[in-house]
């Protein structure tokens, strides 16, 4: 088991277009998700449905963007609704190479305005038999929302997420102050990936020159290979968030 590891993706993609919604660049990062070649994508601002833009962009896929985006490399996948539209609508989505044993998509809204949802996966790696739990998350922009929202973060691993069992966390937290920290590391013994091997959060947004510390990636029951967040070419001129990207070995 020491001999295997698990790369894993966070990525906000602001529904497949550039910063300031001036280009429709999904098909660029489809490629540019492909040359990282994670074994699991953790997505947030993703259409499942979006019949208006559609009809508005020549080179919009007929499918699903998670769809789109997982052909031919991810062969399992899971999507949550977070927001809910006359047009459509858009959430988060894991792209994982690896089967899934389960999932579930928990609704943490506190504002129709600003509907928020945990996508809770289990998945499975066959060759050495190792269940990993993944949790997709795109947390509220309010300070007092997030509170609530990462305590029930919080309540639902401990209430479904057995110690023994690797956990991977990921996504986009809009936790400038540091907050998430209290609940899960203080409380559950999860360490972020960032500040516990290069002793700082890695700075995601805005992504033409990150100064915000918005995504994250935690982690209990593994061991951190390396890790880098993405923020040069070509991924400052995508969306409005740089993504993340951490190596895993099992303990």
């Amino acid at each position: 088991m020491a001999d295997t590891s698990i790369k894993i993706l966070t990525y906000n993609i602001h529904k497949g277009f550039s910063m300031g919604n001036f280009r429709f660049i999904l098909r660029e990062i489809k490629d540019a998700l492909r040359h990282i070649d994670a074994d699991v994508v953790f997505l947030q601002e993703v259409h499942g449905e979006r019949s208006i833009t559609k009809n508005r962009f020549d080179d919009w896929p007929n499918n699903k963007q998670f769809e789109f985006l997982a052909d031919q490399v991810w062969h399992h996948h899971a999507y949550g609704k977070n927001a809910i539209y006359k047009s459509g609508h858009h959430g988060n989505a894991i792209l994982s190479k690896y089967p899934f044993v389960e999932w579930e998509n928990i609704d943490v809204s506190m504002m129709r305005s600003a509907s928020r949802s945990l996508l809770h996966g289990t998945i499975q790696i066959p060759e050495i038999n190792q269940k990993i739990h993944i949790i997709c998350v795109h947390l509220g922009l309010l300070g007092f929302e997030r509170e609530r929202q990462l305590s029930t973060l919080a309540k639902r691993i401990s209430s479904h997420v057995p110690a023994h069992e690797p956990l991977i966390i990921a996504g986009d937290f809009n936790d400038w102050r540091g907050r998430a920290e209290y609940h899960l590391h203080h409380e559950l013994g999860i360490r972020e990936v960032f500040k516990n091997t290069r002793g700082a959060y890695a700075r995601t947004f805005p992504a033409w020159l990150p100064i915000l510390s918005m995504d994250r990636i935690y982690y209990r029951g593994l061991e951190v290979i390396d890790c880098n967040n993405l923020y040069g070419q070509p991924w400052r001129r995508m969306s409005d968030h740089t993504p993340l990207v951490a190596e895993f070995g099992f303990a």
